[in-house]
């Protein structure tokens, strides 16, 4: 290594950031978040116990297996938007459905937050779409010519003819007998 070469000085953590980046551009990564983060609530409300100085008070309902297995399935769901994102649709439709049911089974849907959460995780989920690359911009595009059988419009109207305005049809070497015509160059004076 020359001194001049600064060689190669980023860090790890710059690294790994922009794998992080490439890596979430490539899945429906805020929809399987929102959708784990609304299991969350819905899984552990029916579980929690509040401490309010020496008072305890359990939010146990009867529902309480239903809740862990609606959390636990949204919690699934949000990984799977992430890991196997070919089937995003299924996982938002699923994530949205299990929302709803759990309004009346998990504690109005765990207080309304996790109902929230997953819904949204939900519908971002059944939006989103895989970008599509960008076309190399160094190349240029080139179209082919037409063959001479199709550069003739197909509607009646002349080459060059806009929005329908009728250009009277020239023939083929008109243009090459005309007064002038210098064959396409331009020449001064």
């Amino acid at each position: 290594m020359s001194p001049e070469s600064t060689g190669q000085n980023e860090h790890n953590l710059t690294v790994y950031r922009r794998e992080f980046r490439t890596w979430r551009g490539n899945r429906p990564f805020w929809a399987g978040l929102f959708t784990m983060l609304g299991g969350a609530p819905i899984a552990y409300f029916p579980y929690a116990d509040l401490h309010l100085g020496n008072m305890t008070l359990a939010m146990s309902t009867t529902a309480g297996a239903a809740s862990l297995i609606i959390g636990a399935l949204l919690i699934t769901l949000g990984l799977t938007m992430w890991f196997h994102h070919i089937v995003r649709v299924f996982a938002g439709v699923a994530a949205i459905l299990l929302a709803l049911i759990s309004i009346p089974v998990a504690n109005i849907g765990g207080f309304v937050i996790g109902f929230l959460l997953a819904i949204t995780g939900g519908a971002l989920s059944i939006s989103w779409a895989p970008g599509r690359p960008q076309a190399d911009e160094a190349a240029p595009r080139t179209a082919a010519p037409l063959s001479l059988d199709r550069q003739q419009p197909e509607n009646g109207y002349a080459d060059g003819a806009l929005h329908g305005a009728a250009v009277p049809q020239q023939q083929a070497g008109e243009y090459d007998a005309a007064p002038g015509y210098d064959g396409g160059t331009h020449r001064a004076g």
